[in-house]
């Protein structure tokens, strides 16, 4: 007889309970249901992007280069590294002086708002270009391919050189400016305290080799760090303007927030002194064209990078108006401002209107913060396009600038260049205690002469190269390029003078010879070498055009130019 197992009345329910729970089907999970929505909706995403980086590479592939590195950025990160270099609110307080000297409320309020439409004009040029020829090359790479083929290469020279040290000096300016807010921030609570030469200098170089290392060993938390400083700028403006005007005992009329124009402390024509403070905000809002040596990182680079350039002047023009106004209301004596030892009102602004040292630095403290991103920024930017620059050899040592740590997954050698020049450029402030409107000017001036050249030709050549881009600028396209390269030929001359008169050595505007330094090793190195061996990029426009590419994908880009130098 087959035996019969019986199952204790206790184990009953318990059997039961397990029949229940292991036969419902998974659907009825809502928890499951969930994370299984979210991993597809992840695994989806990511194999967009995996298509969308293998679709920009071929894209670049055609341009003339092999991708070398990871396309990690997407739309809202690009856009706030660029936000990030402009970093209006610290841009803006940095460079208080020059406006307070030139005019006050009229250059600062009108000076903004005028140049922020110039800017969104040469913006809007770029991206046009841009949108056609995404690489990490900016300007210099399309200065190239819109030049006749017998000038491609003497114009794109040229226009590099111009854009590299734009680079260069506007992280200088950046951080030079960080390191003199930063001893600014001891004199809130010592008010005898004056750093000396020495103590800014050492400062700046500290700040520079921060800044460094985030790039080095963060550059894969860039897309983080770009992203969480348009929340920290916004954040910060907010507290800031709120703040003020709320502990504000004494605050100023409309008429002269609107209409108040004071121009006596600078020694210039009181029509031509208005010119000069502009330097303020065409510093401030000049580095939108540098996220384009951002390119080879973004994940769809023809779209997004151009939207970005755009995108970001609108957003630093706004953000500076909404910081400005609320600044003017609150504006203490001005005469007291401008007594401040090292050129940095803004700790002692803060300090008056909270009425005590430790309001003034929190506040100050969050203008630090967006130092921080901007200054990280900058030099991420500047580090792009001095590899960009040097594979193509148009930089003395370019094998080695042009080399890419895999490891850290970022240009190492061409950020390592871009530190140790702007550190040794920072020397310049023990010869002249006015150093930062040099660097500011001389930034300005070479960011902006980049920016005109690829303007320039476009339209001289008709604009033709551009036809078909996805940002065209239409029938509208030849005035805002004419705008363009008008304001920039004035603005050449303006930013090379100094803030006020008379000039002696100390407050001389050494932006003239920053420039000249720099303009005599690209000379030198042109007759030298890359007279006979510089070529421009490895790829002509007919090529492009054509859909033949002249460069293996396969191939390291740095052999690639080699044999195209050999021939």
């Amino acid at each position: 007889m087959s035996s019969i197992t019986t199952i204790p009345p206790s184990h009953i329910g318990q059997r039961v309970g397990d029949i229940g729970r292991t036969s419902s089907p998974p659907f009825f999970n809502l928890n499951s249901c969930i994370d299984l929505g979210h991993r597809e909706k992840e695994k989806a995403t990511s194999i967009m992007a995996e298509s969308q980086a293998q679709t920009a590479d071929q894209a670049l592939a055609k341009l003339g280069y092999k991708s070398e590195l990871p396309r990690h950025l997407g739309m809202m990160s690009i856009l706030g590294l660029s936000f990030a270099i402009m970093a209006a609110p610290f841009g803006l307080s940095t460079t208080l002086y020059i406006t307070l000297t030139n005019g006050q409320s009229v250059t600062i309020l009108y000076g903004w708002a005028f140049v922020s439409l110039i800017s969104l004009c040469i913006a809007a040029s770029l991206a046009e270009i841009c949108a056609v020829f995404p690489t990490a090359g900016g300007v210099y790479y399309w200065s190239a391919m819109l030049s006749s083929p017998r000038w491609a290469a003497p114009v794109s020279f040229v226009d590099g050189w111009l854009g590299l040290i734009g680079n260069w000096t506007v992280t200088l300016s950046i951080n030079f400016s960080g390191a003199q807010l930063i001893l600014s921030a001891i004199s809130v609570f010592n008010e005898d305290y004056v750093a000396n030469q020495w103590q800014t200098v050492l400062c700046f170089w500290a700040v520079m080799l921060l800044h460094a290392a985030i790039n080095a060993f963060g550059s894969r938390y860039l897309d983080f760090i770009n992203k969480l400083c348009v929340y920290w700028t916004a954040a910060s403006v907010v507290i800031i303007i709120v703040t003020l005007l709320v502990m504000c005992k004494d605050r100023r009329s409309g008429e002269f927030v609107f209409s108040h124009y004071d121009a006596s402390g600078s020694g210039w024509p009181e029509g031509w002194s208005f010119f000069v403070g502009l330097l303020q905000a065409a510093y401030t809002l000049t580095g939108y064209g540098m996220v384009a040596a951002m390119a080879e990182e973004v994940q769809n680079p023809e779209r997004e990078v151009p939207r970005a350039i755009v995108l970001s002047v609108v957003a630093a023009g706004l953000t500076g108006l909404v910081y400005l106004v609320p600044l003017l209301f609150v504006l203490p004596d001005v005469s007291m401002l401008l007594e401040v030892a090292n050129g940095q009102p803004i700790g002692l602004l803060f300090k008056t209107v909270t009425g005590s040292a430790a309001g003034g630095f929190g506040l100050l403290f969050l203008i630090l913060g967006i130092h921080l991103f901007a200054g990280v920024g900058a030099l991420t930017a500047s580090s792009r396009c001095t590899y960009a620059f040097a594979r193509d050899g148009a930089i003395p040592g370019y094998k080695l600038w042009s080399r890419i740590n895999h490891r850290l997954d970022m240009p190492l050698w061409a950020l390592g260049l871009s530190t140790v020049v702007d550190c040794l450029l920072g020397c310049i402030y023990f010869g002249s205690s006015a150093a930062f409107n040099s660097f500011t000017g001389v930034a300005t001036i070479c960011l902006s002469a980049s920016y005109a050249v690829p303007v320039g030709v476009n339209l001289v050549q008709g604009r033709k190269a551009v036809k078909n881009s996805p940002y065209p600028l239409g029938k509208f396209g030849p005035l805002i390029n004419s705008v363009c390269v008008v304001w920039i030929f004035f603005a050449l001359v303006i930013f090379c003078m100094p803030v006020s008169l008379p000039v002696d050595a100390s407050t001389m505007n050494y932006a003239s010879v920053v420039f000249a330094g720099f303009g005599t090793i690209a000379v030198v190195w042109y007759v030298a070498y890359a007279r006979k061996n510089f070529t421009g990029p490895p790829v002509t426009r007919e090529e492009i055009m054509g859909e033949s590419t002249g460069v293996r994908i396969d191939s390291p880009p740095e052999v690639e130019h080699e044999k195209k130098l050999e021939t």
